[in-house]
């Protein structure tokens, strides 16, 4: 296995998407995709007040006050965002020690610096560019002129949700009640390419299965959103794919903690061609 670089799509701070298995592992893919809701027979009508408390689940994370979780194609990412200091902590694990090439970031942000740690596992780790400088089990200080935009190490502090949920949820077509706090329904991804959760190239790969794709959605007591599953079609080369979106700890999210001076490196240029 050759290594050159990987994609800014492979991780989604941005940070998970299907793509990201054909990068770090060999296996079969995820689960197939249930069926629509609207597979058979007229639309079905659509539920305007379902839709408009999915859209109001998330204005609480405009705030900036949350924890997260990520999961799809065998990829992972948690993390937690306090937009009160300008700061959020997100750790990325990309494969499985296993595979020909897993990977594990840990990422620190605080306004106006950023810090990744890399660890680089797998038969391919040697074979990745630099690996000798980036895989040092210490934290990187990032170039903020490097990483502007950047889906993989970036992070922008006045759209501080990394899966992009809003997008999502005006991505909605047709939603209905299925309990309290529940939901399910269909979404139209060709509205939600800048949902950090989704690989644009994704959602071309679908073509016409991109505009229902089904997925479920609870919410808190409060009508917060808590949990968003997408089930994503088989599209292309691509199997049918499971996206997890969770949020937590609302309000209670604390301060990300710099890493001390003397765990701290420059970055070098390896690591930004690693993500370009």
């Amino acid at each position: 296995m050759t290594v050159r670089r990987l994609s800014a799509g492979l991780v989604a701070v941005a940070l998970f998407t299907p793509g990201v298995a054909a990068c770090t592992t060999t296996g079969e893919a995820g689960p197939s995709a249930t069926p629509s809701a609207t597979a058979t027979g007229a639309a079905p009508e659509v539920d305007t007040e379902a839709k408009q408390a999915l859209m109001d689940s998330t204005r609480e994370i405009r705030n900036g006050n949350f924890r997260f979780s990520m999961t799809g194609a065998g990829s992972v990412a948690e993390g937690q965002v306090h937009q009160p200091s300008q700061s959020a902590e997100i750790q990325v694990r990309l494969g499985e020690s296993t595979d020909d090439l897993a990977i594990r970031l840990d990422l620190v942000h605080a306004k106006p610096d950023s810090w990744v740690k890399l660890d680089l596992q797998g038969q391919a780790a040697t074979s990745v560019p630099g690996a000798d400088r980036l895989n040092l089990g210490k934290y990187h200080h990032l170039d903020q002129s490097r990483i502007q935009g950047n889906r993989s190490l970036g992070f922008d502090f006045d759209k501080v949700d990394p899966a992009g949920s809003e997008a999502l949820t005006q991505a909605v077509t047709e939603v209905r009640r299925t309990g309290d706090g529940a939901y399910a329904g269909t979404l139209d991804l060709s509205k939600a390419a800048d949902a950090g959760s989704l690989d644009p190239s994704v959602i071309t790969a679908l073509g016409p299965e991109a505009k229902s794709v089904p997925f479920t959605a609870k919410t808190d007591t409060q009508g917060r959103l808590t949990e968003m599953v997408i089930q994503l079609p088989q599209g292309g080369q691509s199997a049918g794919q499971e996206i997890r979106v969770t949020y937590s700890d609302y309000g209670n999210a604390t301060e990300a903690t710099k890493p001390p001076a003397d765990q701290v490196v420059e970055a070098p240029p390896e690591l930004y061609n690693l993500f370009d």
